[in-house]
């Protein structure tokens, strides 16, 4: 998983019908989940056994597996299947849009704060020692992750000198 973009909740939930299934099969209390980001660092998660998604989990298994042996479709629970595809072949000319007016003079207005925002971050990470898991000064604190992740806030300003703690 890539390193900027990794979190342990995501993968988690993105793993968790596989763990809870295997846990299952070898009636097991709790799995751990290893992993290696893009950047190289090895996270460890442990995921206790939810007995109530694994009977859920199990009868969507066992519908499903109906469904491949009788040739039906399988159906969603309670849920429309997804629609198709529609192949964008249309250029709209907005101009008569209020709505379309307003949020383009927004974008326009803020998107060199943006960019010059997105720098500010790149070039505080990069100034961020490695060995540090929290750092702060002029009204910023930085806070890396046990992922690695690196997240900012604004701290109070006390008569717009030093940061209240």
């Amino acid at each position: 998983m890539l390193p900027w973009s990794f979190s342990e909740e995501s993968a988690t939930e993105k793993h968790m019908a596989q763990l809870q299934h295997n846990m299952w099969i070898v009636n097991a209390k709790e799995a751990v989940l290893s992993i290696i980001t893009g950047g190289g660092k090895w996270v460890e998660i442990t995921v206790p056994a939810v007995p109530l998604y694994q009977h859920l989990l199990l009868t969507a298994e066992k519908k499903f597996w109906r469904c491949v042996e009788s040739g039906e479709p399988p159906r969603l629970f309670g849920v429309d299947p997804p629609r198709p595809r529609v192949e964008r072949v249309r250029i709209v000319d907005m101009a008569g849009s209020n709505s379309w007016a307003e949020f383009e003079a927004l974008y326009r207005n803020t998107r060199q704060a943006h960019l010059e925002h997105e720098r500010a971050k790149t070039e505080l990470k990069s100034l961020l020692p490695e060995d540090a898991k929290e750092a702060f000064g002029h009204g910023v604190r930085a806070r890396r992750s046990r992922s690695g992740a690196v997240s900012f806030e604004l701290l109070e300003m006390e008569g717009g000198h030093a940061p209240v703690q």
